[in-house]
């Protein structure tokens, strides 16, 4: 704030050089205006003393000036243009154009503002910075962020923001890199932390997705970084941690399908079935998407590790009505084969699993077993 007081001191007591009218100007009055924010009396006040014909770029730079801050635009504007038009690629000038336009809501205006700016001045971060922001093609708004993070590394809004782009990309090392140089310039910026979360738990970081969540946690208990925590401990196989993390949620009225899936996992993993079976099925009820017949198969699977062989044939079964899933026929096959001994609805759930295709690569032993169990399934009939 002193700067601003001081640059628009010094600003003031320039007219006292700049021409010979300047000897009309009171700058005590002047800087009264300014220290009151009496910016349209400051406006009014200069104008009184210009007229609308001078060519003097520092009265000029004060008029538009005091009317940008007053609010008038189309007078600020009409300043800047003129200025802009006497002293030609006036980088200040273009910039507070830019500005007007942009509160204006013309984004076209404020754009080509910016570009004639780094036509002038390639290595100009701010306008680099301005520009992202008007973009919503990803592939623009990831080349003017990757130049003004070229420029700034530190800066936490343009690393935030091309984090952001790059995670809609899926190239989390890309988004996780930025940010950590971000974070290693501001350790206490917990905006970026709490960014660098779920890209973290992407790779598979998730010791570091614990340290860095607990310590958010203890000062503000955000519902991402629970959200993020709790994937991590799923993760690690601190089951327990995970529950008690989400049911916190859940007894605040903030969980969600996938909290909820995850606390139906981890109480799988410690083999208590009854909460198991009911937190499937809240994952269900949660929300109907395209996830639910992964989450039909998980109510599935733990009826059947319960030995509660229909009620998994049925949930596989209502599984597949929400949509095809290769998994679920697979499963169907291994259930009527093995615990149902139904060799013909084995084959034909075994069938299907192949008929779609499966990954070659990830699903090499189940499409290897499908095919022995088809095969001899069929020597015993």
């Amino acid at each position: 704030m002193m700067k601003i007081w001081l640059s628009l001191l010094i600003a003031i007591l320039s007219f006292k050089n700049i021409s010979a009218q300047s000897a009309k100007i009171d700058p005590e009055k002047l800087l009264e205006y300014y220290e009151n924010q009496r910016y349209e009396d400051a406006a009014k006040y200069l104008q009184s003393i210009y007229n609308e014909n001078t060519k003097d770029i520092k009265a000029l730079s004060q008029i538009a000036y005091c009317n940008l801050m007053a609010g008038k635009l189309p007078e600020a504007e009409k300043s800047y243009l003129k200025i802009n038009s006497l002293q030609p690629n006036n980088l200040s000038a273009l910039f507070s154009l830019t500005s007007i336009n942009s509160r204006r809501g013309n984004a076209s205006k404020a754009k080509s503002y910016l570009h004639q700016i780094i036509q002038l001045d390639s290595l100009n971060f701010s306008a680099y910075k301005q520009l992202a922001a008007y973009e919503d093609v990803p592939d623009a708004k990831l080349k003017f962020l990757k130049k003004a993070n070229t420029l700034k590394t530190a800066d936490p809004d343009v690393a935030y923001d091309l984090s952001l782009v790059y995670r809609e990309l899926k190239e989390y090392q890309q988004a996780y890199d930025i940010l950590k140089t971000a974070i290693s310039a501001d350790p206490e910026n917990f905006t970026l932390q709490q960014a660098q979360l779920p890209l973290a738990n992407q790779l598979g970081k998730y010791q570091e997705v614990i340290e860095t969540g607990e310590k958010l946690l203890k000062i503000n208990a955000d519902v991402n970084v629970m959200n993020d925590t709790g994937q991590a401990y799923f993760y690690v196989k601190d089951y327990q941690k995970c529950i008690n993390l989400y049911k916190v949620l859940e007894d605040l009225g903030i969980q969600n399908e996938g909290t909820l899936y995850y606390m139906a996992l981890s109480y799988r993993e410690l083999k208590d079935y009854d909460k198991a079976a009911i937190y499937a099925q809240k994952t269900i009820d949660e929300a109907i998407s395209d996830h639910t017949p992964l989450y039909y198969a998980a109510l599935a699977g733990i009826y059947e590790a319960k030995s509660r062989y229909s009620d998994a044939l049925a949930a596989y079964k209502r599984g597949l009505s929400f949509g095809q899933s290769n998994m679920i026929c697979y499963r169907l096959g291994l259930l009527y084969d093995l615990n149902l001994k139904q060799p013909k609805n084995a084959v034909v759930y075994y069938q299907l699993y192949l008929k779609n295709k499966p990954d070659q690569e990830r699903e090499k032993e189940q499409i290897i077993y499908a095919r022995e169990r088809m095969t001899a399934l069929a020597q015993t009939k």
